[in-house]
């Protein structure tokens, strides 16, 4: 009998009639012999809506307390689909993050999964129960309820299949993976399948499909990961480790965007590395997630650095900052969107790069900064540049 964890999201639970809906296919399922483990988000824009209800008490919610408030979401669609199950006629349970023990550690808001006392699950699918499981929260080392940020329930449900040695499948309101964002390129082809790593890239860059922590997980413990519409025959796209020797010769599998950072640049830093290692070992101290760096060459003994964090983090990285430099040092550019090209077969193949940029230069498009991988290419350009981007180079590398 296989073991097979199922995750909703919040579309796909969204109204009473769409909890009905998957309450009906996880009963299909368990009449097929399967034993089902069923991940749920909150519903809808229930997450959005208590932060605006948290922001109408306070401008600054204690993290602490905001956590135990947006994990009432998930434990409200649990409950709901549990009795949407259990009046079709099968036993089904919910259960928060407390009562299967997923343990976690980390700062509230982002906190990591460490560990999951899969035991009463086990015990519960042997009683032939349907389980149903609040995704994005878990329980730290104090008994505090953490949430997992944006997207968490993937991860949630990625580790239970880990923990349970099952497979994994994520329903939402996408028929499957796509080389573009369908809403940004009307063009764009769906994915048969794709590689851990590509999928990694381009989750972290701004591809809203998966919660890249989710595929950090799958791929160490080799979990494949199908992605489908929910309630829907259409296939979907299966995340897994891809054959590298018989890759097509396409060298790029997908784009990703994002606006969701800026651009600081310190101005006229003493060349001394100590100074710059100072700077970043502060900003790591506060969690902040650098991206994009780049250095200029030293003149007259002095240096500007550039590099990329998300906006949220603005405030304290200026704090930061501000401690070591005077304000006319540091400049901030908003209008940036980070513009990434993604694929394994870039390992093997010459001349993306001179492509790319050829293209650039054609459509008069500026180029902020620059960093790469393996297999990744990532620009920094101006936002009003977006769209024209991304049809001009997913047209040219048949995406």
């Amino acid at each position: 009998m296989a073991i097979i964890v199922q995750k909703y999201g919040g579309s796909s639970v969204g109204t009473p009639e769409k909890i009905k809906n998957v309450a009906n296919t996880v009963v299909n399922k368990v009449k097929a012999g399967n034993s089902l483990v069923v991940v749920v988000s909150a519903m809808g824009d229930t997450t959005d809506d208590l932060i605006a209800l948290a922001r109408q008490i306070t401008d600054n919610p204690d993290k602490r307390e905001l956590d135990a408030l947006l994990s009432t979401g998930e434990m409200m669609s649990c409950a709901l689909l549990a009795m949407a199950i259990k009046d079709l006629g099968y036993d089904a349970i919910s259960y928060t993050a407390y009562q299967i023990g997923i343990k976690t550690s980390g700062q509230y808001g982002k906190s990591l999964i460490d560990d999951i006392n899969a035991d009463r699950m086990k015990k519960s699918l042997d009683e032939g129960k349907i389980i149903i499981a609040a995704g994005f929260q878990g329980i730290n080392d104090e008994g505090d309820v953490t949430t997992l940020g944006r997207g968490g329930s993937d991860t949630t449900a990625v580790a239970i299949a880990v923990k349970l040695n099952g497979v994994c499948e994520i329903y939402t309101d996408v028929d499957g993976i796509y080389s573009v964002d369908p809403r940004k390129y009307k063009n764009a082809k769906k994915l048969d399948e794709i590689d851990y790593e590509e999928m990694l890239e381009l989750s972290s860059l701004g591809a809203q499909v998966m919660h890249s922590r989710s595929i950090e997980l799958a791929q160490k413990y080799n979990i494949p990961v199908y992605v489908g519409l929910s309630n829907s025959n259409i296939r979907g796209t299966v995340i897994k480790g891809v054959d590298t020797m018989n890759l097509e010769s396409k060298p790029v599998t997908g784009l990703a965007t994002s606006d969701e950072d800026i651009a600081i640049t310190v101005k006229d830093i003493k060349n001394d590395i100590n100074i710059i290692s100072n700077l970043f070992e502060s900003v790591a101290e506060k969690k902040i997630n650098v991206d994009m760096i780049s250095q200029t060459a030293p003149i007259d003994g002095k240096v500007n650095v550039s590099f990329t964090i998300p906006k949220d983090d603005m405030k304290e990285c200026l704090t930061i900052l501000k401690s070591y430099f005077d304000n006319n040092q540091i400049d901030i550019d908003k209008d940036i969107t980070k513009f990434s090209i993604v694929g394994i077969g870039m390992k093997t193949t010459s001349g993306v790069v001179a492509k790319m940029f050829k293209l650039f230069r054609e459509n008069n498009i500026a180029v902020k900064m620059i960093t790469t991988s393996e297999i990744r290419i990532t620009c920094a350009i101006k936002q009003e540049d977006k769209m024209k981007t991304i049809s001009i180079i997913a047209e040219k590398f048949n995406l």
